[in-house]
């Protein structure tokens, strides 16, 4: 073992290395959150022909639809990079990243050319999340062999705080754009300006990539001659490492990732959809909570490096299990006030025969809901309003009771096109009325607004976000030998994070559209950290002490 080097200055070599990887990966994480800040307008350009509900859901399976081919990016990209090197791979990961950013800017709409608009935009989405898919473990592995014994967790955490710059960025520019020009433009043609913008941040990245030089543990390997000419083989083949990769996916990165993604994604998607705070709010409080949570990134990093990676890691996924209840409830006080008060004081409840009750999922907008059961919830769930669900007389139609209020659901089965159009407006007013009656807001009052309340709380989960996946980037370097290090080490990371992680929006949003109450969705997170944490305590060993040259 080699003994850690102490107070060394970072060098000017080593500045440009972290400075490199990390702004080339800014770029493509911007590139990447996009499409996740503007899902909701992306929706109405790109699923027009499905109702709103669905059309949203569709929107984040093709937001998540980049996430779950990043494994698959992992494998190609991790062989090249274990096999060719480091550099090269930065290069081809950010072309098409940024390429496929760049066109979705200029695709037609869904009333353009009909269904290619959303089957094209799915494409691009998959061809990001490959090139994403073989960026990160690059970037991860390039900076740590880099940088010299004791000081991994400091150097890479600089590549952690890329992400949270990255959604940073995306934010400040589509407010910008939304500001210039006005919210009616930006949702009719603006929101295409900062994805075609883009092409300017491709440059810049590719001009300072090129500049880089390979990484002095591959360069060593190298001209040993111990490079792997099957590193997938090595990695997945071989009992010894692929028990490491299964380990390293349990026991840390699924339960980084679900706490990453609700501290910062599920978190804004909560604000603006189940909250009704408008948009532009939301992503301003998000904004302040990245700017005073970003620098903690490198803080839990450093820390990383005196009193270890795991302790700080599994102590972020256990906070994340004990507290989301309780602070997601107090965002919900201080973000809409009248929404908690109605709920305490007027529940919601749908009572209905269960065999008339189906799942509450429709991401193609193929399924017709016709049962009165299906309908009140449907219509409850559009207006973002939890309920409690109880068991009605078989055969009678579904209710919804509002504070003291009872209103009678309906069938639409053998309904004319008219007849149920006429029926279900009048059952929508109905319940507007009576959500009104209640105290029920359509949306945030923005003079009600607890702004720091709700910044400290954002602050909070993204103080999570930091101490998951500040000191990870070194962890999973460490754990894994030099000649299949980025294959290894980025499969786990990416079906953590890419399935985990990316399908969270979307499986916590069908889980509250299934039972009724808005918190639910929750336990996905919770359960995943929990796991995380028993798993991570009992079977992941500590790295930090790891001479990854001799670890080949």
């Amino acid at each position: 073992m080699v003994t850690a080097v102490k107070n060394v200055p970072m060098s000017a070599e080593q500045r440009k290395v972290i400075f490199a990887s990390s702004l080339g990966t800014v770029f493509e994480w911007y590139d990447f959150y996009l499409y996740g800040s503007l899902a909701a307008i992306i929706a109405k350009q790109f699923f027009s022909g499905l109702d709103a509900g669905s059309a949203f859901i569709f929107a984040l399976l093709a937001f998540a639809a980049g996430f779950i081919v990043r494994p698959f990016g992992a494998l190609v990209f991790g062989r090249l990079g274990d096999m060719i090197g480091r550099k090269y791979t930065f290069l081809v990961t950010i072309v098409i990243m940024g390429l496929s950013t760049f066109i979705v800017g200029l695709l037609p709409s869904y009333a353009s050319i009909g269904v290619a608009a959303p089957i094209i935009l799915i494409a691009l989405r998959m061809l990001q999340g490959l090139a994403l898919g073989g960026e990160y473990g690059g970037a991860a592995v390039y900076v740590a062999e880099h940088a010299p014994e004791g000081k991994r967790g400091a150097y890479t955490s600089w590549i952690q705080t890329t992400a949270t710059l990255g959604l940073f960025l995306s934010l400040m520019v589509i407010l910008g754009v939304r500001t210039a020009i006005g919210e009616a433009a930006f949702a009719d043609w603006g929101w295409r300006i900062p994805f075609i913008v883009s092409i300017l941040l491709l440059a810049v990245s590719v001009y300072i990539r090129l500049s880089m030089n390979e990484s002095p543990a591959f360069q060593k390997m190298k001209a040993e001659g111990k490079t792997s000419k099957a590193p997938l083989s090595e990695s997945f083949g071989q009992w010894k490492n692929l028990k490491i990769v299964i380990l390293a996916l349990i026991g840390l990165t699924a339960g980084q990732a679900v706490v990453w993604y609700s501290g910062q994604f599920y978190a804004l998607f909560f604000l603006t959809q189940s909250l009704k705070v408008d948009g532009p709010t939301a992503n301003i409080l998000v904004a302040y909570s990245l700017i005073l949570g970003t620098p903690f990134f490198v803080i839990f990093g450093t820390l990383s490096d005196k009193i270890g990676r795991k302790p700080i890691i599994m102590a972020g996924c256990l906070l994340a299990v004990l507290t989301y209840f309780p602070v997601f409830t107090a965002l919900t006080k201080a973000a809409n006030p009248d929404l908690a008060a109605a709920q305490a004081a007027n529940k919601v409840v749908v009572t209905a025969d269960a065999s008339e009750c189906s799942f509450q999922f429709n991401p193609t907008g193929t399924v017709k809901f016709t049962s009165s059961c299906d309908i009140a919830k449907q219509v409850l769930a559009g207006a973002s309003v939890s309920y409690e669900n109880a068991a009605g007389a078989a055969g009678t139609p579904a209710t919804i009771k509002i504070g003291e209020t009872v209103i009678s659901g309906y069938t639409a089965k053998g309904l004319s096109a008219d007849e149920a159009k006429a029926k279900d407006g009048v059952f929508r007013k109905s319940v507007a009325d009576a959500l009104k009656t209640a105290g029920y807001p359509t949306k945030a009052d923005p003079a009600k607004v607890d702004k720091v309340m709700v910044t400290a709380i954002l602050f909070y989960l993204v103080l999570l976000v930091t101490m998951v996946y500040g000191p990870i980037a070194a962890m999973l370097v460490e754990m894994f030998p030099t000649r299949i290090r980025y294959t290894s080490m980025s499969l786990p990371y990416h079906i953590g994070n890419g399935w985990f992680g990316g399908l969270l929006p979307t499986t916590a949003f069908a889980i509250v559209a299934q039972t009724g109450n808005m918190y639910n969705g929750l336990w996905y997170p919770i359960i995943i950290a929990g796991v995380t944490f028993v798993i991570g305590t009992l079977f992941i060993k500590e790295t930090k002490d790891v001479d990854i040259y001799a670890n080949d």
